[in-house]
């Protein structure tokens, strides 16, 4: 018999937001170990009946009923996987009734508003910042950073790059970031290049026991991932922040989510589309 609990995450579409969903619900429940899967684009009701057949099985074989969490529109394909043998956990039937109510409005029901592309023109937006993200990346680019929504500025891995890629596609902002080398560390003066930009530096620091760690899988034995120079990165690039006035954080245990939802909190940036 499995000791794992079996969990769904079925949509009609991408599956992200009954993942998402789901899965923050489930992170209640740490000690428990359930076994994932996300099952995207079951938007008619054979579809529905083929996978409701085998979600009934894995509940024959665990002896557990599995846990399917749903965010599918149609209430007939959403009906076809409703089993006695499973826990269903429906956020469109849970929530669209309640709103309806309350705004006087029926629901459009149609599918693929949330991660489809509805709207091209902010879809439009924000693959235009994530180019911008990608071409200033890691100081390549450094010309017209008068454009940037924000700068982020740090030692070598940590946290720049995804945190600024996660920034223009979950937000639509236009993150810059530049790697402070050796070089730029030996004054508590921020690099002749950022000081106009100042205003919109944010920086991102880390544990040096975590940097060294991170660098080791890279370079391992190298000056570069010595527990020495990342301590002294470290130090001196909070320094640099400190003497500049520049607003900084630790990525050390934050997940790229919560680094991205500090930075848009502190740094007073609002979503772009």
């Amino acid at each position: 018999m499995s000791h794992r609990r079996s969990a769904f995450f079925i949509s009609d579409r991408t599956g992200i937001t009954a993942e998402s969903l789901g899965h923050t619900l489930l992170t209640q429940f740490d000690t428990l170990d359930f076994k994932r899967d996300t099952v995207p684009f079951v938007d008619t009701v054979d579809k529905a009946k083929a996978l409701a057949q085998r979600i009934s099985d894995i509940a024959e074989r665990d002896h557990l009923r599995p846990l399917v969490f749903t965010s599918i529109v149609n209430p007939e394909v959403r009906e076809a996987l409703r089993l006695n043998n499973v826990v269903l956990i429906d956020f469109f039937e849970t929530f669209i009734g309640q709103l309806e109510a309350e705004i006087g409005q029926k629901a459009s029901l149609s599918v693929g508003k949330a991660h489809g592309m509805v709207n091209e023109e902010k879809y439009d937006h924000r693959m235009e910042a994530v180019n911008f993200s990608l071409n200033h990346d890691d100081g390549v680019k450094l010309k017209d950073l008068d454009e940037a929504d924000v700068i982020l500025v740090g030692v070598s891995r940590s946290g720049k790059t995804p945190t600024c890629l996660y920034l223009a596609l979950q937000y639509g902002i236009r993150a810059a970031n530049y790697p402070l080398t050796p070089e730029d560390l030996g004054s508590p003066t921020l690099p002749k290049l950022l000081l106009p930009f100042k205003d919109k530096i944010f920086g991102l620091t880390i544990d040096p026991a975590r940097l060294h760690n991170i660098r080791s899988e890279r370079r391992p034995d190298s000056k570069y991932a010595s527990m020495d120079n990342c301590r002294r990165e470290v130090n001196e690039a909070e320094s640099m922040f400190r003497h500049h006035g520049v607003t900084f954080i630790s990525t050390t245990h934050k997940s790229i989510e919560e680094i991205a939802s500090t930075i848009m909190h502190k740094a007073a940036l609002g979503r772009k589309f």
